[in-house]
């Protein structure tokens, strides 16, 4: 069995959702961000880069949500979570995910996290308020050219899915306005819909 360790308004929710739709069995940890248990040396031992998600499955430990999400989909082809068998359909997948990992979630963090990147008081300043902008700016080209309805690769759900409805979650604390982008607002209604997807938020805000 896996066990997903995640903390609630993270982006562990798309791997959270993606485990839930395999089928897989698997047990999950909260880790309390508000008691620094990402901290933790038992943590650390877990994921010595101190956030979430961590995956522990029978191969090892995985970390960062799209690898987590590949093998999830590679792992349980059965759900159709992923065209694991078209090398170019699952390259598009990968390019997606790894836009919203290493772009969209970046630009968010400039928000919460600001002082990774800065000591200046200014400078935290700055990137906070340059937040508005930047994740419009991404959200306006997943909406006009990367997104291609009605789910992310068209009409077959895949683990994009979940992680594009996890990120896009942020955009009211971001100060941007979903109803700006009428595909990733639908987005967002079908995948409420889906009774995995209502089962883990139960789950997580339990």
């Amino acid at each position: 069995m896996m066990k997903l360790y995640y903390a609630t308004g993270t982006c562990a929710l798309a791997s959270h959702i993606a485990l839930e739709e395999s089928g897989a069995e698997y047990s999950t940890v909260k880790i309390s961000f508000a008691t620094n248990e990402q901290r933790s040396p038992e943590y650390l031992a877990i994921n010595p880069k101190g956030r979430v998600p961590s995956l522990v499955t029978d191969g090892g430990i995985l970390t960062e949500t799209p690898a987590m999400l590949a093998y999830i989909a590679q792992s349980f082809p059965k759900a159709r979570l992923a065209p694991i068998d078209d090398p170019f359909g699952f390259a598009e997948v990968q390019a997606f995910n790894s836009y919203l990992c290493s772009t969209v979630h970046i630009n968010h963090a400039h928000r919460p996290r600001a002082s990774r990147w800065a000591d200046d008081p200014a400078a935290i300043e700055a990137m906070k308020k340059k937040v508005p902008e930047t994740m419009a700016a991404c959200f306006e080209l997943i909406e006009s050219k990367m997104m291609k309805g009605p789910w992310v690769m068209g009409d077959s759900y895949t683990i994009c899915d979940p992680y594009l409805f996890t990120i896009a979650g942020w955009l009211e604390g971001d100060s941007v306005d979903p109803a700006r982008f009428p595909k990733v607002k639908a987005h967002r209604d079908h995948m409420m819909e889906r009774p995995a997807v209502r089962k883990v938020l139960a789950a997580e805000k339990g």
